[in-house]
């Protein structure tokens, strides 16, 4: 037996040396995913707007911001309706009358592209024969085709805002029905809301530095943020009097005043305090 002793404790050796490197390898790997988690963990707690929950003290403020523009668009829009006892008839009369305004309106310096069909529909037109009798309940009539009518809508936009009101004044004398109020806007509004924007975080934030002040901490970090809805837009003219029951003769042509555009933000900001 004892010619064999000494591969016995080769391999019990060899053995006890894999099953410690195994060891040692388990305890990296986790030690690795510890440090791993607690840098995750110590990013998430340090960045720069997070979750708020590690903060146990804190001071909420809001800011408002406005800016003012003079709009560079004015927006109008009209119906092209038309009746026929065919389709195709009812289709052909508006098409005639849509065709004339457009011609009208690039004939104007309207481009191609400002001018949209914003809806076509067609619509069968019936009838219901009142029929005479003498019991209760009266028997209904059937229903006749008489024709189709059409309705085609349209949207303008008008670059050159001081042409709006001779554009609907000419608009209403081909035939158009439904001629509307016309908007005012500007083209670029997502640098106008960016600009609203800005100067209600900077007005939130003169209001958190002073509160600071006057309660004596230190302001750490922003925590939370929150903008209050959507921006709002508002006109200082009211418009759709000064266009009312467009469509007249074309002995005069409206003066409508294009005001300025309000647009406002709103912003709520958390922050943490020391």
């Amino acid at each position: 037996m004892d010619q064999y002793t000494p591969h016995t404790q080769n391999w019990t050796e060899q053995f006890g040396g894999k099953r410690t490197g195994l060891a040692l390898l388990a305890v990296l790997i986790l030690l690795t995913l510890f440090l791993a988690s607690k840098i995750v963990t110590e990013v998430q707690e340090w960045r720069y707007i997070g979750s708020g929950q590690n903060a146990s003290n804190t001071i909420s403020v809001q800011g408002e911001g406005e800016v003012f523009a003079i709009p560079d668009i004015a927006t109008f829009t009209f119906s092209v309706i038309k009746e026929g006892t065919t389709a195709t008839e009812a289709q052909d009369a508006a098409t005639a009358v849509a065709n004339e305004a457009i011609e009208y309106l690039k004939g104007q310096g309207v481009e191609e592209k400002d001018i949209q069909t914003t809806n076509y529909s067609v619509y069968p037109r019936y009838e219901y024969p009142q029929i005479q009798c003498v019991t209760y309940p009266c028997p209904q009539g059937e229903r006749r085709l008489v024709g189709f009518e059409i309705n085609q809508g349209m949207s303008v936009k008008v670059r050159n805002t001081a042409k709006a009101g001779e554009l609907l004044s000419g608009i209403g004398n081909l035939g158009v029905e439904q001629i509307s109020g016309v908007l005012f806007t500007t083209d670029d509004k997502d640098a106008l809301v960016r600009e609203a924007r800005q100067k209600a975080i900077q007005d939130a934030r003169e209001k958190a530095a002073r509160l600071a002040d006057d309660l004596d901490v230190r302001l750490v970090r922003i925590v939370n943020f929150n903008e209050s809805g959507a921006p709002i837009y508002y006109s200082r003219e009211t418009l759709d009097a000064a266009v009312g029951g467009m469509g007249g003769d074309g002995k005069s042509t409206p003066n409508i005043p294009v005001g300025e555009n309000r647009i406002t933000s709103q912003v709520h900001i958390i922050y943490e305090i020391q």
